[in-house]
């Protein structure tokens, strides 16, 4: 797990290809990560939407609406490469590319309908997310998409670290293992097996993972005193486009 540069790309995407996802360590530096939070802090603060609450998504441990305590937390705010350059200079940054293009074979483009998105993981309000693929709601010519998560802090067990299960992208799931929302049913014995072979990626401020859209992930809670940041942002191949009339080509994609 050492910083990724441009002799490592054969390695790391030997990784996301076989696991299903690829840790990075250290692919921010400190002093860049710091300036990221801040701006990451003060978009928060401001407020200016698109953003999504997390009573509005309703999931386990989210407040029941916005009108009792903590219904206005949070939990994403959206159009984030057009937030700052400094958030469109990551998710468009050399190493990231040369990763993705390995990936892909190719040209690689940025979704602006996807993920596109600081995630926040707040204390007390913040909800827990179940086990799903990327690619649920997501509809494009072949589903091979890579989403890219960096932290902007620590991600441990205590404040709701993502959880993958290893190769699951490979794996062929029939659709009655997954609820009406998409999520892989953990009260069914035939998913236990599989979940309980999951790992949990404890990160720190810098570090990045890149996984692929048919990798089951999930993430908990946060039991900490301290807001959890993330910069989100999802890439395809350039001559993988979005089904036309779904919401993946609501938005447009850009090259990086």
């Amino acid at each position: 797990m050492v910083k990724l540069d441009v002799s490592s790309i054969g390695e790391y995407n030997e990784v996301l290809d076989r696991e299903g996802y690829v840790l990075v360590r250290r692919m921010v530096d400190p002093g860049r990560c710091a300036e990221l939070r801040r701006l990451a802090d003060a978009e928060l603060e401001a407020r200016v939407p698109p953003l999504e609450l997390e009573a509005d998504v309703g999931y386990p441990g989210a407040p029941r609406s916005r009108a009792v305590a903590g219904g206005e937390t949070i939990r994403r705010l959206l159009a984030l490469h057009a937030r700052h350059p400094a958030f469109s200079g990551w998710a468009r940054s050399g190493v990231a590319k040369a990763l993705l293009e390995r990936h892909f074979g190719g040209a690689v483009r940025l979704s602006l309908a996807h993920h596109n998105s600081l995630m926040t993981k707040h204390p007390r309000h913040g909800s827990a997310t179940g086990w799903h693929r990327d690619i649920r709601y997501w509809s494009f010519e072949r589903e091979d998409l890579v989403s890219a998560r960096l932290a902007l802090g620590s991600e441990l067990p205590s404040n709701g670290a993502i959880q993958f299960i290893p190769r699951s992208h490979r794996m062929s799931l029939d659709r009655r293992r997954f609820d009406d929302a998409l999520f892989f049913q953990e009260e069914l014995a035939e998913n236990r097996d599989i979940i309980d072979t999951h790992v949990e990626v404890e990160m720190r401020a810098g570090d990045a993972v890149f996984f692929h859209c048919h990798t089951l992930h999930r993430a908990g809670q946060n039991g900490s005193a301290q807001v959890k940041l993330s910069l989100n942002f999802a890439y395809h191949g350039a001559d993988n486009f979005p089904v036309q009339g779904t919401r993946s080509a609501g938005m447009p994609s850009i090259a990086i």
